[in-house]
């Protein structure tokens, strides 16, 4: 009973993974139903397993389960856009504030390579089509970027909130889905600027505009979003792989 207990938990962290990458690809987009005998069959596996990682994915704000509708890909309110980036700016000003106090100057150094390496890899973005591996690899260098700041401000709780939160998660949704204008140059090397600077206040606000930025666009798009179907049409097809 236990090995088969524990099958069921590795099953389910894989569908939890292979639904998780798809949404953050762009490739199911918010809004998107989901059919749990649908991803079932595309993942080779019974419904169990993919029930348990919608229900994560539901707790981690990817997806919302409405009894008797169905579920599918969040689409987010403004209220919820909001309010997570109120959260995200709390945390991230305070990490910004720290860093700017504690990091050391290897460390700072560091930050400003990795903030380089970043704007370079997001300028590629803008302008090599429509890769989902390619913008995938793209967003989680920018969710170690912001979590190397917060390990960097020596306060383990801090970085453990924003990582537990989901606010860089969300916020890596909230760009697949509305963001469509690209990051200005250097947009991560001036906000490193602020941050090796030694002045907290310059640090914090230069993350608070950094946070803030984009932010009426991927408003705007997001809702526009069409919002009124929860089930999954029978011919809808989608692209998570089948195991072998």
């Amino acid at each position: 009973m236990r090995a088969r207990s524990s099958r069921v938990v590795s099953l389910a962290d894989e569908a939890y993974a292979a639904i998780r990458m798809e949404i953050l690809k762009g490739q199911l987009r918010p809004g998107t139903p989901l059919s749990r005998r649908r991803l079932a069959r595309k993942l080779g596996m019974s419904v169990v397993p993919v029930t348990d990682a919608l229900r994560r994915l539901e707790e981690a704000g990817l997806v919302e389960i409405r009894a008797r509708a169905g579920t599918r890909v969040r689409v987010p309110s403004d209220a919820d856009i909001h309010a997570l980036y109120e959260l995200r700016e709390a945390l991230e000003t305070q990490s910004a504030r720290l860093f700017a106090e504690r990091a050391t100057p290897a460390q700072r150094l560091d930050l400003r390579r990795l903030a380089r390496q970043l704007d370079v890899l997001f300028s590629r973005l803008a302008t090599g089509g429509d890769d989902a591996a390619f913008r995938f690899m793209v967003h989680s260098r920018h969710v170690q970027f912001h979590l190397r700041i917060a390990e960097r401000a020596a306060s383990p709780l801090l970085r453990q909130m924003i990582d537990r939160s989901h606010v860089l998660t969300m916020n890596w949704l909230f760009d697949v889905a509305g963001r469509r204008t690209a990051l200005p140059p250097g947009f991560h090397a001036r906000l490193v600027n602020a941050l090796v600077s030694g002045d907290p206040d310059a640090a914090e606000a230069a993350m608070r505009a950094h946070v803030h930025y984009g932010l009426a666009e991927i408003t705007g798009r997001i809702s526009t979003l069409a919002a009124t179907e929860w089930r999954e049409r029978k011919k809808a097809g989608g692209s998570i792989r089948t195991r072998p």
